[in-house]
């Protein structure tokens, strides 16, 4: 893991008006040194974190040396979303914030950082939430926003299962592997747990496999993740909405000065594919550079870290082009 770096943020200001003091904001760099090479900014998803490649990183087959996201031309920097339990014990509750806070909080630390321009923003789920975060905020921040399996506001089917998580979160004896269990059923689809496990059942354990294996991610996060993290990480999921200060999401998405790369995945049941045709065919109708992408997968929203080699062609011939 490449060393753990730290900003203090002073005397934050929300968009509700609240005051945080101090926010030691963690991050990574990857790649070049800063001012060496193009800066790609990459945004964790819900459980994840700033550790992008390496032995233990979750996007160690799309970022690293001579990879579709490559470290050795680039420079490739991930933030640590406050309170994700990855590096810190400060905590802060989960109605003080929504994702549009997060993004004016890694503009700041960018702005410390001495980076005025990005060669691209992007990131999975929440991830990807958060790119149409901050592009929306500084429409001219970078040369590509990709966000990859995600949408820029949270729909009812969205709000309904950050919903049920949360009571879970709130309400269950066993609260992170409960809330797990729960939302691998949406992260995965049908077809890839019947591909997987076929209704075959563990006769050693009395159960079902695809119960075995729900178990195991239950407890496996359980032994890495804070509940207070997933909280605030649940609540900050169901806050995505680039319009939530009641302007138009034409008006403020055709302001971006990028070329706009949508990527989902066919068998997404989380963040649906057809909201993102949807934001095509309406964005592109006033916006010229904007472009979809499709992952095909059994695997579901999980696709866009299943799927490595497909999102690495799309990333690959992405960077190729030439406006």
């Amino acid at each position: 893991m490449d060393q753990l770096n730290e900003i203090k943020i002073i005397d934050f200001k929300t968009e509700s008006g609240e005051i945080i003091p101090s926010i030691n904001l963690t991050y990574q760099l990857f790649g070049k040194p800063i001012g060496k090479a193009p800066i790609i900014l990459i945004n964790h998803a819900l459980t994840g974190n700033s550790n992008l490649t390496g032995k233990n990183g979750w996007w160690k087959d799309v970022v690293g040396n001579g990879k579709a996201i490559n470290s050795k031309k680039l420079s490739i920097i991930s933030f640590n979303i406050p309170g994700n339990g990855f590096c810190s014990n400060n905590f802060y509750t989960p109605n003080k914030f929504h994702l549009g806070d997060i993004a004016n909080l890694f503009l700041q630390a960018l702005e410390k950082l001495n980076i005025k321009k990005l060669h691209a923003i992007t990131g999975g789920s929440i991830g990807g939430c958060l790119t149409w975060e901050i592009a929306a905020k500084k429409p001219d921040i970078a040369k590509f926003i990709i966000p990859v399996a995600s949408d820029w506001k949270a729909r009812d089917w969205m709000i309904a299962n950050t919903y049920l998580q949360d009571r879970i979160l709130n309400n269950s004896r066993y609260p992170v592997q409960d809330a797990r269990i729960h939302a691998m059923t949406f992260y995965r689809s049908p077809e890839s747990f019947s591909k997987r496990f076929d209704r075959t059942f563990n006769e050693s354990k009395g159960i079902y496999n695809v119960e075995s294996w729900l178990d195991h991610h239950g407890n496996k996060l359980n032994e890495r993740f804070n509940l207070e993290s997933y909280k605030m990480m649940n609540q900050l999921l169901r806050s995505t909405d680039i319009t939530r200060g009641g302007e138009d999401f034409i008006k403020i998405a055709s302001k971006i000065n990028s070329e706009i790369h949508l990527i989902c995945v066919d068998s997404d049941l989380f963040f649906l594919p057809d909201d993102d045709k949807k934001t095509y065919n309406l964005l592109s109708k006033s916006k010229k550079d904007v472009f979809y992408h499709e992952i095909n997968s059994i695997h579901g929203h999980d696709a866009f870290l299943i799927e490595t080699k497909q999102i690495s062609n799309i990333f690959t011939k992405i960077f190729k082009r030439k406006k």
